[in-house]
């Protein structure tokens, strides 16, 4: 008997939470989709998109939760490609920052697996940028550094220090569990008044935001209960954000 399945992967970026951020490309993928592969940082609504007879299947990864290991995940992919068709690996963001994504890719690739693309809204840029916060302004911030705060051996990342002497807006991802020691590079090099905000569950009607300076960002994220999953964004720009909610005011009450 001869298989009529064509196997092919499409590597779907989600977003940062908010499934209406989604792209287009995105959604017609899912529509077309025998398996749907979804990590835990996606809204499960987007799962609706798909077929109602196509399989979701659950591969995410929560500290103190069973978790697929990526060698698994990549198999995964090959064998329901095969078996099924269509496979929509749906992961938060996108897919190759932090994400990855390319290893997914290449292991799909070299098993003989067409693969696509379709990139995805990073929380790295974009929730700051919905809290009115731009990464680079002039005069103030010529540049931004993205970084994870954790190494594969579950150190601090060394960019960390190199990132605080710059002069560029920082955002750093998956660092709460190092915040103390995100906050002390920064103090090392005099950093202290900076200002810092973290956005908790950016983008979802549960999201949480603070704002502190990096000498008391500590104090405010016990008092506020924030958590992960959360960026941490440390600058300048983030000092536009009274100057913005002070205009906005001025033209409220000026309506």
């Amino acid at each position: 008997m001869v298989s009529h399945i064509h196997p092919k992967v499409s590597l779907i970026g989600a977003g940062p939470g908010d499934p209406d951020l989604l792209t287009i490309k995105g959604m017609k993928a899912l529509q077309e989709a025998s398996v749907v592969l979804y990590d835990a940082l996606v809204d499960e609504s987007m799962l609706d998109l798909a077929p109602k007879n196509a399989l979701k299947v659950y591969v995410g990864k929560r500290a103190g939760q069973h978790s697929f290991k990526q060698e698994e995940i990549n198999q995964l992919i090959v064998d329901y490609a095969f078996s099924h068709g269509h496979v929509v690996r749906l992961k938060g963001g996108d897919p190759f920052i932090f994400g990855r994504g390319h290893e997914e890719m290449i292991w799909a690739q070299k098993s003989g697996v067409e693969v696509s693309i379709v990139p995805g809204i990073s929380s790295c840029y974009s929730l700051a940028e919905l809290q009115g916060i731009p990464l680079t302004r002039r005069r103030v911030s010529e540049s931004f550094w993205v970084l994870t705060a954790t190494t594969r051996e579950g150190k601090l990342s060394d960019d960390i220090a190199l990132a605080a002497q710059s002069s560029a807006t920082v955002v750093i991802l998956m660092g709460m569990r190092k915040l103390g020691k995100i906050v002390n590079e920064f103090q090392t090099v005099g950093k202290n008044d900076t200002p810092v905000m973290i956005i908790q569950n950016g983008s979802r009607p549960d999201e949480k935001v603070v704002t502190a300076t990096v000498d008391t960002i500590e104090t405010v994220v016990e008092e506020e209960k924030i958590g992960a999953p959360a960026i941490i964004v440390v600058g300048k720009v983030i000092s536009l954000e009274k100057l913005q909610k002070k205009v906005y005011q001025y033209q409220m009450s000026e309506n």
